[in-house]
């Protein structure tokens, strides 16, 4: 058996600054109070958080829905990133624009269906530079990215085609 590792975080409502017993923070119906609330771990920024939009959100503030893709992304980023340091592939930039859908059933109850990550990576000409090589990584990073190994659904990587960056950059 592998080692474990524990996470705690704090989430506070109402957010830091809002009056508790106020107008927007009693739950006398569902039009009635603020989502807004603030996700707190020890050394590090609040995060501002809310429902999504959708749901009588702060359009502001981070949604689970949000920080739920954003950590597919971050974790699949951070496993290709590694696996390219590791093959010699010398990364300059990564970015994704990644995308999940979530279904909502008549009774309420949601889930979500897909997350598609859409990774661009810029990286320095050499031996490792080719696209089989990133496509590569890119499925190996899938399969180790501890999110996408714990979820339900599909989680697809849909790589931009390699770019290699111009040695007079």
């Amino acid at each position: 058996m592998g080692a474990h590792h524990g996470y705690s975080v704090a989430v506070r409502w109402p957010a830091a600054g809002v009056q508790s017993g106020g107008p927007d923070t009693v739950t006398s119906s569902y039009t009635a109070y603020t989502r807004d609330h603030d996700v707190v771990l020890p050394g590090r920024p609040v995060l501002p958080g809310s429902a999504d939009p959708q749901f009588r959100g702060d359009p502001e503030r981070f949604s689970p829905e949000d920080l739920f893709v954003a950590s597919l992304s971050q974790c699949h980023m951070l496993w290709f990133l590694h696996l390219a340091a590791e093959s010699g592939l010398e990364v300059r930039e990564y970015s994704d624009d990644a995308t999940g859908t979530m279904r909502v059933e008549a009774r309420g109850e949601g889930q979500f269906t897909d997350v598609t990550l859409h990774p661009r990576v810029v990286v320095e000409s050499g031996e490792q530079a080719t696209d089989e090589h990133v496509a590569n990584l890119h499925h190996r990073a899938h399969a180790l990215c501890f999110l996408a190994r714990s979820v339900n659904f599909r989680v697809l990587v849909e790589p931009a085609p390699l770019h290699v960056a111009d040695a007079a950059a």
